[in-house]
């Protein structure tokens, strides 16, 4: 039986349950006389990577390290590919055709064009009688999927960027335990923090400037001559006990930099740059008598050629699932209509980032064609998908993306219809009844500034 080395697979039991699956030793270190070895699950997210001993591990069933593929061309090599288009960051080549390219194509009949009107219909039951448009499918891409639909070479400016993982290192979770306001949170990923901190068995952080230190007592003699009660940088955004600040990351430097350092941990798509000046960031805050708690936040380009309107996307672990990511994208999209934009994320998008997106979008635009009335002849009401793009802000591939996702978009009678099932209605009903907290626009209060005429910034 050979001895389980870096590279070699092996089951392991699952850290939930009696299962086995199948892993990949990542690396291997001994204490206390015991072997431990740090395993990814394959086809899981790297989340749940974690150290286990032996006792753990089909050792009987180890199999020799995965043969790299003889065509993968090397790093750097080959002609640079574009940015992925479609939300969920797939090649165009797929299977399944998108609307745009059956569009492009040319269906045999007389279709009408996407920018004129699509006749919307509210079908009485679940069943349509029409033949939907295949939707694409919402595999969220492995690592080697994702490699495939990125950049060959990753931009090398501002607080984050999309990354090639080949790194030992960094594959390799490297803070056990930080502690941070009321909540100590187990990190997902790794986050380039000082080494001998890293080596502590929790990292401290102060909850308003997001400094790190190596102990609570020196996180209390810290609190003491801390300033801030709230991040530095511009209220933007008040309504009840939440709030969201502007803070600019050239003005705002080293705030930008512990920020990005904070969210590293939980985004593992992403590649930490210590540039945060073409960032500004969005920091939302839970407001109680002792000051401003962070919650999550989002980053954009102060100048994005590509029209993205976020860079980077985070809602701390302690309060997701309970609507603040939705909030995050909202206000992203609020800013992007006070600019008189349409606006999409930055891709790749994590898994957790894709659902969110996904759900977001689905509400919001089912949200358009609910209210849509019948004209005053009766006939069914209208609305082209640029007309969609326009009220919401949200950029036209995503909104026929999402289309798609959701089956709503069909050929019939010579024209586009979206037909709206009684099923999708009450399943838009009820995601909409748990959506508890949302984006006042009267409450915002922010002016788009000309990044142009700064000249850097």
């Amino acid at each position: 039986m050979d001895e389980p080395e870096e590279g070699y697979r092996l089951p392991v039991k699952f850290r939930y349950g009696d299962d086995y699956h199948l892993a990949e030793i990542i690396s291997k270190k001994v204490v206390n006389g015991e072997n431990l070895y740090y395993i990814h699950y394959e086809a899981f997210n790297k989340r749940l990577d974690e150290w286990v001993d032996e006792s753990r591990m089909k050792l009987d069933e180890i199999q020799g390290p995965k043969k790299t593929d003889a065509k993968t061309p090397v790093k750097g090599q080959g002609a640079p590919r574009s940015r992925p288009s479609s939300p969920n960051g797939e090649h165009s080549q797929c299977s399944t055709p998108t609307l745009s390219q059956m569009m492009k194509k040319g269906p045999p009949q007389k279709k009408k064009k996407l920018d004129e009107k699509l006749m919307v219909h509210k079908s009485g039951s679940s069943q349509i009688d029409v033949t939907p448009i295949p939707s694409p499918s919402m595999h969220v891409p492995e690592s080697e999927d994702v490699e495939d639909s990125m950049p060959s070479a990753p931009r090398q400016t501002g607080s984050m960027s999309a990354h090639h993982d080949t790194d030992i290192v960094t594959r390799m979770k490297n803070v056990e335990l930080i502690e941070i306001g009321k909540y100590r949170i187990k990190p997902w990923y790794f986050s380039p923090y000082p080494q001998d901190l890293t080596e502590l068995p929790v990292l401290f952080l102060c909850e308003f400037c997001l400094k790190y230190l190596k102990s609570r007592t020196c996180l209390k003699y810290h609190l003491k001559k801390c300033l801030l009660r709230h991040p530095p940088g511009n209220e933007i955004y008040r309504k009840g006990n939440i709030s969201f600040f502007e803070i600019d990351g050239r003005k705002n430097k080293i705030y930008a930099q512990n920020l990005c350092l904070l969210a590293k941990l939980f985004l593992d798509h992403k590649t930490l740059y210590y540039d945060t000046d073409p960032f500004l960031f969005y920091v939302m805050c839970e407001v109680d008598n002792r000051g401003h708690h962070i919650l999550g936040y989002f980053s954009k380009e102060k100048e994005s050629s590509e029209d993205y309107n976020v860079a980077c996307i985070l809602t701390l672990p302690q309060i997701q699932r309970k609507g603040y990511g939705k909030l995050l994208i909202e206000l992203s999209y609020e800013l992007s209509k006070v600019e008189g934009k349409t606006g999409s994320p930055e891709k790749p998008l994590s898994d957790l980032g894709l659902l969110s997106y996904r759900s977001y979008w689905s509400q919001t635009i089912l949200e358009i064609l609910m209210g849509l009335k019948p004209n005053e002849h009766g006939e069914r009401p209208a609305i082209t998908i640029n007309e969609i793009s326009e009220i919401t802000s949200i950029k036209k591939e995503d909104v026929i993306s999402t289309l798609q996702h959701l089956n709503l978009i069909s050929y019939f009678k010579g024209q586009y219809v979206l037909t709206l099932s009684k099923e999708a209605r009450d399943s838009h009903a009820k995601s909409m009844s748990r959506r508890k907290i949302r984006i006042e626009p009267k409450a915002l209060h922010w002016q788009p500034k000309d990044w142009s005429k700064r000249g850097k910034w």
